[in-house]
């Protein structure tokens, strides 16, 4: 307070002539106030700055404010060294098959070739038949030969031999026929007993012979054609075919035929004529 006196007192004549001048420009009389309530009414300067107080005790934490906006983007950092190069993986599966390519550019054309020769391809291509049908007939008959190597009986005219392949009756006139035989045709004792021999020392039991009554029911022949005249050797109650099914012959290793069916398979025998010197 002593301070605030001491300051209206030295401010008070600076402060009673800025008065004295704003009472004559407004028109009133400067008599009818005092001078003491010029200071007590008249707002108060701020003093000079005091000594600093003493710093107050901390306080309590304040509440954490809003995030702010995120700041700009940093600058790139420097490439960092390559590391060790890894192990290389497995061979993957291989992938599905491409598409097709687009077709290329047609090439430059060649040279023109020289003439060909003039080629008789038909005559060509019957002579190559002819010798595969040739080579296909060898082989049969050098596996025929073998076979005949293995066994054959003879007379003073005729070779036999005993095919050992299970064919019908047709099948084996076919068979013989095409090595330029028949199938057998014992016409009299002599053949007939060479043949059963034969059978009964290769161990089997029956053979086709070549007889049959396939173009006449009940007429049998030979397979040239010949009628039964002179010789047959029939077993007991032979021939007997009482539902007309069994057209071919065979011999069993007794000697004795009976008349059995066509399609049936057995093993048959050939017979060749011996070429006269």
């Amino acid at each position: 307070m002593n301070g605030l006196a001491a300051l209206c007192r030295r401010h008070q004549s600076v402060l009673l002539v800025l008065f004295l001048l704003q009472i004559q420009s407004l028109g009133l009389d400067i008599d009818s106030r005092p001078t003491a309530d010029v200071c007590a009414t008249h707002t108060i300067s701020p003093g000079p700055k005091g000594d600093d107080g003493v710093k107050g005790d901390l306080g309590d934490e304040g509440k954490h404010g809003k995030v702010g906006r995120s700041g700009p983007k940093g600058i790139k950092g420097q490439l960092g060294d390559a590391g060790d190069q890894g192990n290389i993986g497995k061979t993957g599966p291989i992938g599905k098959k491409g598409d097709k390519g687009e077709k290329g550019l047609l090439g430059v054309p060649g040279e023109k070739g020289k003439a060909g020769t003039v080629c008789d391809c038909g005559r060509y291509r019957k002579v190559v038949g002819q010798l595969d049908i040739s080579v296909a007939r060898l082989k049969t008959s050098m596996k025929f030969v073998k076979n005949v190597i293995a066994g054959i009986r003879e007379t003073e005219e005729k070779f036999y031999y005993l095919v050992q392949e299970e064919k019908s009756y047709r099948e084996s006139l076919t068979h013989c026929r095409i090595r330029g035989g028949m199938l057998a045709m014992p016409k009299d004792a002599a053949a007939n007993t060479l043949i059963a021999d034969y059978v009964a020392q290769s161990g089997f039991f029956r053979v086709f012979i070549g007889v049959n009554d396939l173009e006449r029911e009940g007429q049998y022949v030979f397979t040239d054609h010949t009628p039964l005249q002179n010789y047959s050797n029939w077993g007991e109650g032979e021939p007997s075919d009482p539902h007309g099914h069994e057209d071919c012959v065979e011999m069993l290793s007794s000697g004795r035929w009976n008349d059995t069916e066509c399609q049936r398979t057995m093993y048959f025998i050939c017979e060749f004529v011996k070429k006269k010197k």
